[in-house]
């Protein structure tokens, strides 16, 4: 599978810097969303890059650190629990993602984010489903911020050790739940997510 190809034809209408751009943590019942925007080098790969989901946590740190070296820019962003309960989860993912592609330092010709979002953003746009398994630059977005946002919650599980945040990483594992009934919520708990323990 040729994990360029839409890159490719981007390349072939004239554009030279293109950004992918995915997000984690939508499900979560703890913590923020986080967003990642990357524009990588296309005549550069890093060999591996693919769905952050589908990696060992060894491999995508590996990879993290390989593509925030060579990238031409990324940035990533967080929004955190209490902007998710205001404007809810939807728009609080696309707030984020148009945050860390206004954010880059090198302005993007095109944007492909991953599934089916579409931002409120100046720059031509394309959204793909499975965004994060067929283009190999919203592969590389969703490995950065999958690292970022899961090294935040082992942060987070030193503060609350209780809720196992260091492996469920906020969201709604048994131990998890029975953390918040035994212990209620914790302040980077979104409280819309957790009505029935309220």
């Amino acid at each position: 599978m040729d994990k360029l190809e839409y890159e490719r034809q981007l390349v072939e209408k004239g554009c030279k810097y293109i950004c992918g751009v995915d997000e984690v943590g939508r499900g979560p019942l703890a913590g923020p969303v986080v967003c990642a925007a990357v524009i990588m080098p296309l005549d550069d790969l890093i060999e591996g890059v693919d769905d952050s989901k589908k990696l060992s946590a060894k491999k995508r740190e590996v990879l993290s650190e390989n593509i925030l070296k060579k990238a031409v820019a990324y940035r990533i962003c967080r929004v955190e629990p209490q902007i998710i309960d205001q404007i809810n989860i939807l728009q609080a993912t696309r707030l984020c993602m148009k945050n860390a592609v206004e954010g880059l330092k090198i302005a993007p010709d095109f944007v492909l984010t991953d599934g089916n979002m579409t931002l409120d953003i100046a720059i031509p746009q394309r959204f793909i489903i499975k965004g994060d398994a067929l283009s190999y630059s919203i592969g590389a977005a969703s490995i950065i911020a999958k690292v970022y946002r899961d090294k935040l919650m082992a942060d987070y599980a030193k503060e609350y050790p209780q809720y196992g945040f260091e492996s469920n990483v906020g969201y709604g594992s048994q131990a998890h739940i029975k953390a918040i009934e035994q212990f209620g919520l914790t302040p980077i708990h979104r409280r819309s997510f957790t009505k029935r323990w309220q």
